[in-house]
């Protein structure tokens, strides 16, 4: 399971809505000064995400903090999807308009890159429709 520290910031009747703070790997890294990532994560140090959950048993109160759990299968298969379908779409729309259409190589490219910028369009309305089915992943655990 991976787990992530939130803090609940509104309660429904069945769902609670918590926010997290969204981390990089730099905090813990030695040349987090002078790399780029680094210093560009300072720069964008105060995101936080919030997310709606469904509400276990239990009293929750505002501003308490709850852990939040995921499986690690869930988020292994959103990563491949995510950067697996643009890159599968931009090869297989070259392949199509070169290959088989026998277009220019100056046309192909335009196409392969127009059907790429497509499926993240794709996906992001695939995973906006989905977020029911994503919250119901997580649970919430309270920390005492």
């Amino acid at each position: 399971m991976i787990r992530e520290v939130a803090v609940v910031q509104a309660i429904e009747n069945d769902h609670l809505e918590v926010s997290t703070e969204l981390q990089t790997g730099c905090g813990g890294c030695v040349q987090q000064s002078t790399c780029g990532a680094g210093i560009i994560s300072k720069a964008f140090s105060d995101r936080r995400a919030t997310f709606r959950v469904a509400r276990p048993d239990g009293q929750f109160t505002v501003g308490e903090t709850v852990e939040l759990l995921m499986p690690e299968q869930a988020l292994t298969q959103a990563s491949l999807i995510i950067y697996g379908v643009p890159i599968l779409t931009l090869l297989a729309v070259a392949i199509m308009t070169q290959g088989l259409l026998g277009l220019s190589e100056g046309v192909s490219i335009v196409t392969a890159l127009v059907g790429f910028a497509a499926s993240f369009v794709a996906l992001k309305r695939w995973y906006q429709m989905r977020d029911l089915q994503v919250s119901r992943l997580l649970q919430v655990r309270q920390l005492h």
